[in-house]
């Protein structure tokens, strides 16, 4: 189900306040074995993708409805303070965090072109021309 734009950054915004705190309140429990270290990273990795999505839909409700996140203002700036919380658990966490962000935008991108680039396919007409 679609929601609007400001719909959308007000439960992305949510998100992210719910996926930090619960990294900084469990942060004990994260660094206390190997396989939690890998899930506070991972946790820290949905971190970028809420934040990617809360600037996105503020960028689009104060600049319009065509503007497009670009990487380096704010992907960047989304996938430091990701990297940064998972860096308050654990060192390790900011690696599970950087690669499966990286992975993410990938998919999101590639999720995003086939969303909103249509592919057009031209049709040619092949006429034979009559000798006289």
């Amino acid at each position: 189900m679609a929601v609007n734009t400001s719909t959308s950054l007000g439960v992305s915004l949510i998100c992210c306040i719910l996926v930090f705190s619960g990294l900084q309140m469990y942060r004990v429990v994260f660094s206390s074995s190997r396989l939690l270290t890998l899930v506070a990273g991972y946790s820290a990795s949905w971190l970028f993708i809420f934040l990617l999505t809360a600037v996105s839909n503020l960028e689009t409700i104060m600049f319009g409805k065509g503007f497009q996140a670009k990487l380096i203002p704010e992907v960047v700036i989304s996938l430091v303070i990701s990297c940064f919380a998972a860096a308050m658990v654990h060192r390790v966490s900011v690696t599970v965090c950087f690669l499966c962000s990286i992975l993410a935008l990938y998919y999101l991108n590639k999720l995003s072109h086939g969303h909103y680039h249509s592919s057009q396919t031209s049709v040619t007409a092949h006429t034979k021309k009559k000798r006289a």
